[in-house]
């Protein structure tokens, strides 16, 4: 036995699995929801005033004022109002709104409600701005960004959204309507980046692409040897997935259908779990219609995330046909860095018989705590 090429095996297979389930518990904590607070504003051209409402997840608020004053771990509304000054401060210090050097000062806080967004509890604050012109303004925003890196704030402002993060806090929205390459720019982005934050997404192909370098010969899986069989399984899943939440996404957005967010993320959550399972004992080899049925459910998924940016009231099938591109091109990006490894390590033993099944395990446990969180 050569035991150098054992223990250089052993130490890729431990690494490999070790990093699967970092990344996994790791998002097993972001579940489908990555920190992300909400600021949608209006224009009112009579009095030059912004009015609008801040919303903000109650467990990351929780992170800066300290709410459970009983300390039973439950935060009620009345701990959350005996807190308003606090609260009401940190609007003040994390949104402003300036015109040139001139800041747009926040003349109003109003009556605090609460909302849910991805099954999790937001507050949501009323506020006014007050500006001086009814040009173009720069918002800068800076709450949460010095305890969570991670944090990202979708900014609304007369149906033109942004999205700031700590590497980019402040930008300039311009008040006059957007015109189509601007609309198109805006909504790819934004189908880009919430791919990238929709775990639940991203896990499902995952889970999709660890069984399509293999093939199942006698009650077990082997290496497939052909490079063109795997594009071509790939393509068939990629394709079905893209066709299946591309009608779901088109038709939530324009209210064609609609059904509750809470059964759609729930469904979302079986369709990782089964998915996974489905890898350790299969039951079904030919994935292209199943992975079709749930794509359905991820399309209904990335339409609540549209519904959230708001639609272009000038460019409205634009934007929807531009987010949906920009899924897309995220989910190439997945695929291009993902596939290339699977096919390398789909030639060694270790990976049928432990990185792929871990791999799976690993991800039918975050399922399950999500299933557990969305029923």
């Amino acid at each position: 036995m050569n035991f150098s090429s054992f223990n250089t095996r052993s130490l890729i297979t431990t690494s490999l699995v070790m990093c699967l389930l970092f990344f996994f518990s790791v998002s097993s904590v972001q579940a489908h929801q990555l920190s992300t607070s909400y600021l949608n504003l209006e224009h009112n051209k009579d009095n030059d005033q912004y009015t609008g409402n801040w919303q903000i997840q109650i467990s990351d608020l929780e992170q800066i004022v300290s709410f459970d004053l009983d300390e039973d771990k439950q935060v009620s509304w009345y701990e959350i109002k005996s807190k308003a000054s606090t609260i009401n401060e940190l609007v003040g210090n994390s949104i402003q709104l300036e015109q040139g050097t001139t800041q747009c000062p926040l003349v109003n806080i109003g009556d605090y409600k609460v909302d849910n967004h991805y099954n999790e509890a937001y507050l949501v604050i009323p506020v006014t701005f007050t500006c001086t012109s009814d040009t173009e303004v720069r918002i800068t925003y800076s709450a949460l960004f010095d305890i969570d890196d991670n944090h990202k704030a979708i900014i609304n402002l007369n149906n033109a959204s942004r999205v700031l993060s700590k590497s980019n806090p402040s930008q300039i929205l311009n008040l006059e309507k957007p015109d189509y390459l601007t609309t198109f720019t805006q909504y790819t982005y934004q189908g880009v980046l919430h791919i990238w934050m929709g775990i639940d997404h991203v896990l499902f192909l995952i889970t999709l692409l660890l069984t399509s370098v293999l093939i199942r010969n006698k009650d077990s899986w082997q290496a497939n040897p052909s490079k063109r069989e795997i594009f071509k399984k790939t393509a068939w899943i990629i394709t079905a997935f893209t066709l299946a939440h591309s009608i779901t996404l088109t038709a939530t957005a324009l209210n064609l259908i609609s059904f509750s967010s809470r059964w759609v993320e729930l469904g979302i959550a079986f369709s990782v779990l089964l998915t996974a399972f489905n890898n350790v004992w299969p039951l079904i080899l030919r994935l292209g219609w199943i992975t079709f049925a749930f794509g359905l459910l991820h399309g209904m998924g990335f339409a609540s995330v549209l519904s959230e940016l708001g639609l272009s009231e000038d460019f409205q099938l634009l934007s929807i046909l531009a987010f949906n591109l920009g899924v897309e091109l995220g989910q190439l990006a997945i695929l291009v860095v993902a596939l290339p490894l699977l096919i390398w390590a789909r030639n060694f033993n270790w990976y049928k018989k432990w990185v792929m099944p871990l791999g799976s395990l690993a991800i039918a446990s975050v399922a399950v705590q999500w299933c557990i969180e969305r029923f």
